[in-house]
């Protein structure tokens, strides 16, 4: 089977081939009715659920991004780099690409991760969003002793609009999942303290100034940097920005042992904070 093909149609979704998952992402917005309309018409996910209070926002009926009103305080150094919108296959993307430039939606940058492929752009109140494909994992590059390697290379955007089928955009298919979050924090180590050792995920990758962390072998799951953020503090109550974000247990027995690991690192059994004030919810 060639790469092409391959790139094509992916039945293995290597981010949710995990004990443990992102689930959705919460923001605390300013303009709910604004951020409503952006990320159904500009990022292309379904309106499940709305009323003046929030909105959850999804793909297939699967929520991925919740919207709740009422943020009082601008978002502080930490909080979220981005969210990470996984896209089942690399058409899918050119699709989204294709709709991107259509609609005048501005990107912020591109890139060719060797793991993925990822085009990113902020929404209207500067939450930061990455939507992206995975390369299937046997592509995966790998340095001596096994470790896996990633990068930022230039993405060909034109031959990724070679990929996109022609239709007119339906908007995120099936099989859209949030794949990852990407945190800004005040120091790696601890970011790592807390993220592997008290709660279990595995550091796959370093690069300068940041750490990407998985479980069952995934690229990253949770990201965390300190590239505008070096030494922040914990963030205020109900500041804009990340609210929450949500982990999925694969089965009964890795639901029991992150409930343990969230309570153990000064949550209880279905909640957590990490040190720098965002919250981690074990999804039901």
């Amino acid at each position: 089977m060639s790469v092409a093909a391959d790139t094509q149609a992916q039945p293995r979704n290597e981010a949710l081939d995990a004990p443990v998952h992102i689930g959705a992402v919460s923001l605390r917005v300013r303009d709910l009715p604004g951020l409503t309309a952006f990320y159904r018409d500009a990022i292309g996910l379904s309106v499940i659920e709305q009323d003046a209070d929030h909105a959850v926002l999804g793909a297939g009926g699967e929520p991925l991004v919740k919207l709740e009103a009422g943020a009082q305080h601008p978002s502080s150094a930490a909080g979220l780099f981005h969210m990470a919108i996984l896209l089942p296959s690399r058409r899918d993307l050119g699709n989204w690409l294709r709709h991107a430039a259509e609609a005048r939606i501005g990107l912020e940058g591109a890139s060719n991760h060797l793991v993925s492929e990822a085009l990113y752009l902020s929404d209207p109140e500067g939450n930061g969003i990455e939507v992206y494909r995975d390369r299937s994992r046997p592509e995966w590059p790998r340095l001596d002793g096994g470790r896996l390697k990633m990068a930022t290379e230039r993405l060909d955007l034109d031959a990724l609009l070679r990929d996109a089928d022609g239709r007119a955009y339906a908007g995120m298919p099936e099989r859209t999942v949030m794949g990852h979050i990407h945190l800004r924090v005040g120091d790696v180590a601890e970011a790592e303290r807390f993220y592997r050792d008290a709660l279990g995920f595995e550091v796959m990758v370093h690069y300068p100034g940041a750490s990407f962390m998985a479980t069952g072998g995934y690229h990253h799951h949770i990201a965390t940097n300190t590239w505008h953020s070096r030494g922040a503090g914990p963030r205020r109550e109900n500041e804009a920005g990340l609210a929450s974000f949500e982990l999925v247990a694969r089965d009964d027995e890795a639901r029991a042992a992150l409930s343990r690991r969230l309570a153990a690192s000064g949550g209880d059994a279905g909640s957590a904070v990490d040190p720098w004030g965002n919250r981690i919810t074990l999804r039901n």
